[in-house]
Protein backbone atom coordinates (compact mmCIF):
# COMPACT_ATOMS: atom_id res chain seq x y z
CA UNK A 1 0.00 0.00 0.00
CA UNK A 2 1.28 3.43 -0.90
CA UNK A 3 4.45 2.21 -2.33
CA UNK A 4 3.49 4.19 -5.72
CA UNK A 5 3.28 7.14 -3.76
CA UNK A 6 6.60 6.62 -2.39
CA UNK A 7 8.36 6.03 -6.13
CA UNK A 8 7.75 9.75 -7.92
CA UNK A 9 9.92 9.61 -11.00
CA UNK A 10 8.43 8.01 -14.11
CA UNK A 11 11.53 5.39 -13.81
CA UNK A 12 10.32 4.37 -10.27
CA UNK A 13 7.30 4.03 -11.21
CA UNK A 14 6.84 1.78 -13.96
CA UNK A 15 9.71 -0.27 -12.41
CA UNK A 16 7.63 -1.23 -9.52
CA UNK A 17 4.85 -1.92 -11.26
CA UNK A 18 6.47 -4.33 -13.55
CA UNK A 19 8.14 -6.00 -10.55
CA UNK A 20 4.94 -5.76 -7.78
CA UNK A 21 1.88 -6.27 -10.19
CA UNK A 22 3.54 -8.39 -12.82
CA UNK A 23 6.33 -9.93 -10.57
CA UNK A 24 9.18 -9.43 -13.82
CA UNK A 25 12.30 -10.16 -12.05
CA UNK A 26 15.17 -7.79 -12.86
CA UNK A 27 16.97 -9.33 -15.67
CA UNK A 28 13.86 -9.23 -17.39
CA UNK A 29 12.92 -5.43 -16.73
CA UNK A 30 16.23 -5.12 -17.40
CA UNK A 31 16.11 -6.31 -20.98
CA UNK A 32 12.65 -5.11 -21.97
CA UNK A 33 12.71 -3.54 -25.69
CA UNK A 34 11.02 -0.78 -27.01
CA UNK A 35 9.38 -2.91 -29.69
CA UNK A 36 8.04 -5.37 -27.13
CA UNK A 37 5.69 -2.19 -25.97
CA UNK A 38 2.31 -2.09 -27.52
CA UNK A 39 0.17 0.73 -25.80
CA UNK A 40 -2.65 0.94 -28.55
CA UNK A 41 -2.94 -3.30 -27.35
CA UNK A 42 -2.14 -2.77 -24.01
CA UNK A 43 0.47 -5.15 -24.23
CA UNK A 44 4.26 -6.03 -23.49
CA UNK A 45 6.35 -8.66 -25.16
CA UNK A 46 8.76 -10.29 -22.29
CA UNK A 47 11.50 -12.38 -23.62
CA UNK A 48 12.55 -15.37 -21.34
CA UNK A 49 14.93 -17.59 -22.25
CA UNK A 50 13.76 -18.57 -26.27
CA UNK A 51 10.38 -17.98 -25.15
CA UNK A 52 8.31 -14.54 -25.66
CA UNK A 53 5.36 -14.12 -22.66
CA UNK A 54 3.16 -11.33 -23.62
CA UNK A 55 1.96 -9.62 -20.24
CA UNK A 56 -1.41 -7.81 -20.87
CA UNK A 57 -1.05 -4.76 -18.83
CA UNK A 58 -4.07 -3.64 -17.08
CA UNK A 59 -5.14 0.39 -16.71
CA UNK A 60 -2.30 1.59 -14.08
CA UNK A 61 0.95 -0.28 -15.62
CA UNK A 62 -0.85 0.87 -19.03
CA UNK A 63 -0.65 4.76 -17.65
CA UNK A 64 2.93 4.43 -16.38
CA UNK A 65 4.09 2.65 -19.56
CA UNK A 66 2.61 5.15 -21.12
CA UNK A 67 4.20 8.41 -18.58
CA UNK A 68 7.17 6.84 -19.09
CA UNK A 69 7.38 6.59 -22.79
CA UNK A 70 5.98 10.50 -22.86
CA UNK A 71 9.04 11.30 -20.60
CA UNK A 72 11.99 9.25 -22.33
CA UNK A 73 10.86 10.79 -25.65
CA UNK A 74 11.42 14.40 -23.99
CA UNK A 75 14.68 13.82 -22.14
CA UNK A 76 15.88 11.84 -24.75
CA UNK A 77 14.26 12.50 -27.79
CA UNK A 78 17.84 11.36 -30.00
CA UNK A 79 17.92 8.13 -28.02
CA UNK A 80 18.21 5.12 -30.43
CA UNK A 81 18.20 2.81 -27.20
CA UNK A 82 16.14 -0.11 -27.86
CA UNK A 83 15.87 -0.78 -24.79
CA UNK A 84 12.45 0.50 -23.15
CA UNK A 85 13.80 1.54 -19.62
CA UNK A 86 17.31 3.70 -20.06
CA UNK A 87 19.48 6.19 -18.19
CA UNK A 88 21.16 9.16 -18.52
CA UNK A 89 24.18 7.12 -19.36
CA UNK A 90 22.45 4.57 -21.48
CA UNK A 91 20.30 6.58 -23.56
CA UNK A 92 23.03 8.41 -25.34
CA UNK A 93 25.52 5.21 -25.36
CA UNK A 94 26.21 4.13 -28.92
CA UNK A 95 26.52 0.40 -27.99
CA UNK A 96 22.79 0.32 -26.82
CA UNK A 97 23.74 -1.19 -23.39
CA UNK A 98 20.61 -2.20 -20.97
CA UNK A 99 19.68 -0.35 -18.17
CA UNK A 100 21.98 -1.43 -14.66
CA UNK A 101 20.49 -3.56 -12.03
CA UNK A 102 21.67 -1.09 -10.09
CA UNK A 103 19.67 1.92 -11.61
CA UNK A 104 16.74 -0.50 -11.19
CA UNK A 105 17.42 -1.02 -7.48
CA UNK A 106 18.25 2.45 -6.71
CA UNK A 107 14.54 3.47 -8.80
CA UNK A 108 12.80 1.71 -5.65
CA UNK A 109 11.84 3.21 -2.81
CA UNK A 110 13.82 2.38 0.16
CA UNK A 111 14.50 -0.78 1.92
CA UNK A 112 13.01 -2.63 -1.46
CA UNK A 113 14.68 -4.95 -3.64
CA UNK A 114 13.44 -6.38 -6.77
CA UNK A 115 13.35 -10.10 -5.61
CA UNK A 116 11.34 -8.99 -2.97
CA UNK A 117 8.98 -7.26 -4.38
CA UNK A 118 8.16 -10.54 -7.04
CA UNK A 119 8.22 -12.72 -3.80
CA UNK A 120 5.41 -10.68 -2.39
CA UNK A 121 3.30 -10.66 -5.59
CA UNK A 122 3.98 -14.56 -6.42
CA UNK A 123 2.58 -15.49 -2.40
CA UNK A 124 0.16 -12.94 -2.65
CA UNK A 125 -1.14 -14.79 -6.30
CA UNK A 126 -0.62 -17.99 -4.56
CA UNK A 127 -2.97 -17.23 -1.32
CA UNK A 128 -5.74 -16.06 -3.78
CA UNK A 129 -5.75 -19.14 -6.03
CA UNK A 130 -3.84 -21.59 -4.57
CA UNK A 131 -3.03 -22.86 -8.31
CA UNK A 132 0.36 -23.65 -9.35
CA UNK A 133 -0.58 -23.88 -13.29
CA UNK A 134 -2.27 -20.27 -12.63
CA UNK A 135 1.53 -19.50 -11.04
CA UNK A 136 3.22 -20.97 -13.69
CA UNK A 137 1.44 -19.19 -16.72
CA UNK A 138 1.44 -16.02 -14.69
CA UNK A 139 4.85 -15.44 -13.86
CA UNK A 140 6.78 -18.09 -15.71
CA UNK A 141 7.76 -19.87 -13.14
CA UNK A 142 9.09 -23.49 -12.88
CA UNK A 143 6.45 -26.37 -11.34
CA UNK A 144 8.64 -27.09 -8.54
CA UNK A 145 8.51 -22.84 -7.44
CA UNK A 146 4.92 -22.37 -8.17
CA UNK A 147 4.25 -25.54 -5.60
CA UNK A 148 6.28 -24.38 -2.59
CA UNK A 149 4.48 -21.05 -3.11
CA UNK A 150 1.16 -22.74 -2.73
CA UNK A 151 2.74 -24.51 0.05
CA UNK A 152 3.89 -21.39 1.62
CA UNK A 153 0.74 -19.89 1.40
CA UNK A 154 -1.64 -22.80 2.45
CA UNK A 155 0.44 -25.32 4.40
CA UNK A 156 -3.07 -26.74 5.42
CA UNK A 157 -3.88 -28.14 2.36
CA UNK A 158 -1.03 -29.10 1.67
CA UNK A 159 0.59 -30.49 4.85
CA UNK A 160 -0.80 -34.09 4.17
CA UNK A 161 0.47 -34.29 0.54
CA UNK A 162 3.55 -36.99 -0.39
CA UNK A 163 6.84 -35.26 -0.41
Amino acid sequence: MGLLDQATAPLSRLVVAFAAIHALPGKEIQTLHTTGLDLSRGTLEVQRGLLRHTLCLEELTHQLAADWTTYRHHRWPASSNPHLLVSQKTAVDPDHPAVSIGTLSGALPSGLTLSSLRQDRILNEAAESADPLRLMRLFGITEQTAMRYVTAAHPERTAKLPR
